[in-house]
């Protein structure tokens, strides 16, 4: 996916850009930037890959040459940036989070026009940050360019637009990602994750709203286009990719996830299939919280029969080859084999996607003595892939586990009876358990549900996107 920081201040804003963005991290995994100005030496830029190196540790040397009262920085999982635009609206560094789906459409409408031209990656695939510079800069001015991109790009697209006095915030116009502005007396910070501002000092002040332009100053901020109606926040930032420690719409992520499990285990003692077994454990990391909060409520102990060896290889997703990142996954789980010879687990995963590395874990499981390993999931069966962020996104249908087994179980007609495939109370949610049990080794399988993960997140079900179980917009 990616993330950002920013930070407009009357003094030096380096070293709060610098850790406001490693504090991003955890949403991105191939790129991450700088970009300052200073009055002196102007605008100054690094980009560095951090596909094998953190991101702190790639620009901790570029910092004693960088700097300024205005700086922004980003994670990305995609495209290098941040770029440094220059049209006739001026000279601007842009960061953009998100996902163009019809990039193609666009860059040949752009191309239509003799002059213009792209500067294209190895693939010859064109970098979105510079397709979205390309959008904005067909307006007359920045608001009207930012608004234009919004309402032409198919997916989501939301940015941060650097200047030299200030930093212009646009939200996406579903507002499908956070964007939280924070507060302290020399200035002011603009972020995605709510609990950077917290650690350097900035008190969050004011949240964008869907489609919202707000500009950020030294001393104050304004709304430039007022939020729209409509809210789609990703129901994914609290069940998976959001810190911790972070809040969205007033709900914070560890909470939540700790009350997933307990509507989880609320509602299978309902049903009468809580499981018989000695523990409840999390698959690290985003998994442990909803594990805490099922044995919680299932008063049945928790437990971490195996830990991540995370010093050399801190996340398993981190290379780009598939094949070496299930060999990481698979080297960094290191047994506790007390806790797991001759013991009935019940192991909770923050989603099931393609299920390689999960199959992976059970396997390791029983070869390490497990008598039983049951699973569930912490939301419900991802049906589709992300056409909006960078989670779940697939090249095809087929890569998620949950329509490989349809298409096993009934061919290409099953895709037509998802919402029965997606209620493990119908005969075929019923199958596809049973299926999915047999393909990766459990003794057991559950998934929340979908009113279940509503309830746990606490707002209007409205306001939550929730396309990749349901494939409604």
């Amino acid at each position: 996916m990616g993330g950002f920081f920013g930070a407009v201040s009357h003094r030096e804003t380096k070293y709060d850009v610098f850790f406001g963005t490693d504090y991003h991290s955890h949403l991105g995994t191939k790129r991450g930037g700088l970009i300052f100005y200073d009055e002196k030496k102007g605008f100054q830029r690094q980009i560095h890959n951090i596909e094998n190196t953190p991101f702190r540790t790639k620009f901790e040397s570029n910092l004693s040459s960088m700097g300024g009262s205005i700086g922004v920085g980003c994670i990305s999982d995609s495209d290098p940036q941040p770029l440094l635009v220059r049209s006739h609206l001026g000279l601007f560094g842009l960061v953009t989070v998100g996902i163009i789906n019809n990039s193609k459409e666009l860059i040949d409408s752009a191309l239509s026009y003799k002059g213009n031209q792209f500067m294209a990656l190895s693939s010859g695939d064109v970098n979105s940050t510079e397709l979205t510079a390309s959008l904005i800069s067909s307006a007359e001015t920045l608001i009207d360019g930012i608004k234009y991109a919004q309402e032409t790009i198919e997916g989501s697209s939301t940015m941060l637009i650097l200047t030299e006095d200030g930093i212009i915030a646009a939200r996406d116009k579903m507002g499908r990602l956070p964007v939280i502005i924070g507060k302290r007396d020399d200035g002011y910070c603009v972020c995605m994750e709510s609990f950077a501002c917290h650690k350097l000092g900035y008190t969050p002040c004011y949240n964008l709203g869907p489609g919202e332009i707000v500009k950020v100053s030294t001393d104050s901020f304004e709304t430039l286009a007022p939020a729209g109606d409509k809210m789609k926040i990703c129901a994914f930032l609290w069940t998976y990719f959001g810190y911790p420690n972070s809040n969205y719409e007033g709900k914070n992520v560890e909470v939540m996830r700790c009350r997933n499990g307990e509507v989880m285990a609320k509602n299978e003692r309902k049903l009468g299939t809580l499981p018989d077994v000695d523990s409840i454990a999390g698959v690290p990391d985003s998994g442990v919280p909803h594990a805490i909060g099922y044995a919680n409520e299932s008063k049945i102990p928790f437990s971490r029969p195996f830990i991540k060896y995370t010093p050399t290889w801190a996340r398993s997703f981190t290379p780009s080859n598939q094949e070496i990142r299930n060999l990481v996954a698979e080297m960094k789980q290191i047994p506790v084999p007390e806790l797991i010879e001759g013991k009935k687990l019940l192991l909770i995963d923050d989603s099931i996607v393609r299920g390689t590395q999960l199959r992976e874990t059970v396997e390791f499981l029983y070869e390490s003595g497990a008598k039983e390993v049951h699973m569930r999931s912490a939301c419900p069966p991802i049906m589709f892939p992300c056409k909006y962020l960078n989670f779940s996104r697939s090249n095809s249908e087929m890569e998620l586990l949950t329509r490989r087994i349809i298409q096993e179980l009934e061919g290409s007609d099953g895709h037509n009876h998802i919402d029965e495939y997606s209620d493990s109370s119908t005969e075929r949610g019923k199958c596809l358990l049973k299926s999915i049990c047999e393909k990766l080794g459990f003794d057991s399988l559950g998934y929340q549900s979908l009113d279940g993960l509503m309830e746990a997140i606490g707002i209007d079900k409205d306001m939550i996107c929730t396309y990749c179980w349901t494939g409604k917009e």
